[in-house]
């Protein structure tokens, strides 16, 4: 039985929509959460808004599940019971697709130790002047992948002495699981709107002209 979020990726109308607007929401995102033109680590909590302001826009408020437990490392959203893990990448390639965010190096060998894929991805990659898109990998692709190759293929550890940032999928491994045959996919032009005039203050100004 196809899940309720494989229709983002068949519906015409849709796809269209997210072709056009995606690109022109990330840049609205990107003038938002910068500061001296750098982006700053926000940014990435911006960008899920966006994504499940689609969701909330395709299937509705009520079946759409935001107010996930701070524990849950993976989950960012839920759709129709179907929990959906968010991730976006701004890259010519695919590279540095974090699974987890932690400073800790025994946290993250614990983390991969245990580590079995318990949702979908929406994977966003983004690459600002030329062709990217959006996926959708399965659970099921993810686990097979994983299963087959091992994991010291799928993951990838930050350097002994450095600033450990988290658990990464390998790039390897990440165009493993794009070319899977359950991924689906919505290729994207990322051209930036050079005409765009946005003001990120402007609307908190109107909220506090209001009477």
């Amino acid at each position: 039985m196809a899940k309720k979020i494989h229709e983002i990726f068949s519906e015409k109308f849709l796809i269209q929509k997210i072709k056009e607007k995606l690109p022109y929401l990330f840049q609205l995102a990107e003038i938002d959460n910068s500061r001296d033109g750098k982006l700053g680590m926000e940014i990435g909590s911006a960008r899920e808004r966006i994504i499940i302001a689609l969701l909330i826009y395709k299937f509705g408020d009520s079946n759409i599940k935001t107010d996930i437990a701070i524990t849950e490392s993976e989950i960012d959203v839920i759709v129709f019971d179907e929990p959906i893990s968010i991730k976006t990448v701004t890259n010519r390639n695919i590279v540095g697709v974090k699974l987890i965010w932690t400073v800790d190096a025994q946290k993250a060998l614990v983390f991969i130790n245990n580590y079995s894929p318990e949702c979908d991805i929406l994977f966003v990659h983004i690459n600002w002047g030329g062709k990217g898109a959006m996926y959708l990998l399965s659970k099921e692709g993810q686990k097979e992948i994983l299963s087959n190759y091992g994991k010291q293929f799928y993951f990838k550890l930050p350097k002994a002495g450095t600033n450990p940032r988290g658990v990464e999928i390998t790039n390897d491994a990440i165009n493993k699981l794009i070319e899977h045959s359950s991924t689906k996919k919505i290729e994207i032009d990322w051209n930036r709107d050079d005409s765009l005039e946005y003001n990120s203050y402007e609307r908190w100004v109107e909220h506090w002209n209001e009477e």
